[in-house]
């Protein structure tokens, strides 16, 4: 009789339980719905909206006198992968990629490192590593257009030199990259700092009763727990590296440098729209250069979770 019993009420039970979970996420979501509305408004009007318009300009040959556009299909998207500028530019937007990305994170790792284990005036060093990042990118990039100046600037005064550094192809995007790192470093290194600070110090007096050196507790402890953390800023400096364009453009003088070694992708696309009034094939390029930025944040994310199944 009580197995019976229990056979019926059990299904019972279990019913009510799901309609209250059912009932109570109902609540939370008409609840919670307002909170995240105003973000769901501004994401659509300044993110989703701009982006549907955007497609549909690059199917157009509109042009920035607002006249009506006509339809012209994928003949933008033709000629923007016919166009050896447009390749040119992606090019120089990859080679500022690939020389600030790993400096970036090595230098970040070290100031988060020094500032970490120095003992005095802990908030100065913090405060040194993290101000630059505080100014607006104009000035950042008008200061170091002043420090490379050939005549006057401090770099080739302090170092014995005689670089033209704005002015000649093979150092002007190496200029726009060392402001970048001492502009942008601070970030990262914010990151990380925040990361050291949660390895648990049990790990590392546990290493040291074992034995282990400074250099041993770096590469068996501070670097595994780290992981996650780099594989962030990396990624976060592949996104932001690609769209370079504030500092290389205001050290230049808003020219594409020194035969026209430092013009990015972000710089041709606003030339083919403002300068030369193709909005729609600049609306093109745009896109095409958002499915690449896309594509990196998407393999990013496949390769984090890859690795954490593969930790499972």
């Amino acid at each position: 009789m009580t197995t019976s019993a229990q056979t019926v009420i059990a299904p019972v039970r279990a019913k009510a339980a799901a309609d209250s979970a059912t009932v109570r996420r109902k609540q939370g979501f008409q609840h919670g719905g307002w909170f995240v509305a105003p973000f769901l408004v501004l994401f659509t009007l300044f993110v989703i909206w701009p982006l549907l318009r955007g497609v549909y300009l690059s199917l157009t040959d509109a042009n920035i006198s607002g006249d009506n556009p006509s339809f012209v299909g994928l003949d933008n998207y033709r000629e923007a992968i016919q166009d050896p500028l447009m390749w040119e530019t992606l090019g120089h937007s990859a080679y500022f990629t690939l020389l600030v990305v790993p400096c970036i994170t090595v230098l970040a790792f070290f100031l988060a490192m020094l500032a970490h284990h120095i003992d005095r005036a802990k908030w100065l060093w913090r405060l040194c590593f993290f101000a630059p990042f505080l100014l607006p990118s104009t000035v950042a990039a008008n200061l170091w257009q002043w420090l490379f100046n050939p005549g006057t600037g401090m770099v080739n005064h302090v170092f014995g030199l005689d670089t033209p550094w704005l002015f000649d192809k093979s150092y002007a995007m190496l200029a726009v990259v060392i402001c970048t790192l001492w502009w942008t470093v601070g970030f990262s290194f914010l990151l990380y700092l925040a990361a050291l600070q949660g390895i648990p110090d049990h790990l590392y007096e546990a290493a040291k009763l074992d034995g282990a050196n400074a250099w041993h507790r770096m590469v068996h402890i501070t670097l595994p727990m780290l992981r996650n953390i780099t594989g962030l800023v990396i990624a976060l400096q592949i996104l932001a590296s690609l769209q370079v364009f504030d500092q290389a453009v205001v050290m230049m003088d808003f020219t594409p440098g020194p035969e026209e070694s430092t013009r990015t992708i972000v710089q041709y696309t606003l030339e083919e729209g403002f300068t030369s009034y193709r909005v729609g094939y600049a609306s093109a390029i745009s896109i095409i250069f958002f499915v690449i930025i896309a594509s990196v944040a998407v393999a990013r994310m496949w390769l984090l979770r890859k690795r954490e199944e593969g930790v499972r």
